[in-house]
């Protein structure tokens, strides 16, 4: 986890001060329990998580395949849950996952950077920066590293922007997506809302047990 300053105001003695900004309101520690077990149940749903592997594993699993293949895997920095991995065109790096009161975002290595973008799931951040089409490689960190780098094998880029781009996920052998899974992606690809479909209600519930399209 990612330390936060917090500034501390003192008042004035006279009591004239300008007023504090007010503390946040208590965390309750069961949402980090609801969070953390809704992310990853809908990671063992996806097919894309690769559990306990490491960042070598990773990266041979993505040396071959085209840019923007993806994976997430457990972090193997303690201080972490997950980590994203993907190929970039200099080849395969790894982006630790931040997590902390309900949210979930992408690491970030330079302290000059604005906050990164959180989401209440790592599916929902996943789906946001597919969406988008790339991460700034400077505001990614390699997982065991504090400085993402890519590939040995690969040529360096000359400029140190390399895009984090997030096109297909990559998914274990053993748990390629059924045919009922490729369908709810289909489904959740063409609506935003299929709770009002003209399902039966089992149907629906399947559908809303993983509401993502990836």
């Amino acid at each position: 986890m990612v330390a936060r300053a917090v500034a501390v105001f003192h008042q004035d003695q006279r009591g004239d001060s300008c007023c504090p900004n007010p503390s946040p309101p208590p965390w309750d520690p069961t949402e980090d329990l609801r969070c953390i077990t809704n992310t990853y149940q809908y990671l063992q749903i996806s097919g894309w998580y690769w559990g306990s592997v490491s960042a070598g594993e990773a990266r041979e699993a993505l040396l071959t395949k085209s840019e923007g293949t993806f994976l997430v895997r457990d972090s193997s920095h303690p201080q972490y849950m997950l980590a994203l991995s993907v190929k970039t065109r200099c080849g395969p790096t790894s982006v630790r996952i931040e997590y902390s009161r309900g949210a979930f975002w992408l690491d970030s290595v330079s302290p000059g950077l604005p906050h990164l973008q959180s989401f209440p799931d790592v599916l929902s951040l996943v789906q946001h920066y597919t969406g988008s089409g790339h991460i700034p490689q400077d505001q990614a960190s390699n997982d065991i590293h504090h400085k993402a780098k890519p590939d040995p094998v690969q040529p360096a880029a000359k400029d140190s922007g390399v895009p984090l781009k997030l096109m297909n996920p990559l998914h274990k052998p053993e748990a390629f997506p059924t045919l009922q899974h490729l369908v709810r992606l289909t489904i959740n690809r063409h609506t935003k809302c299929p709770e009002q479909l003209p399902l039966p209600k089992p149907l629906l519930r399947y559908l809303q047990n993983y509401p993502f399209h990836i």
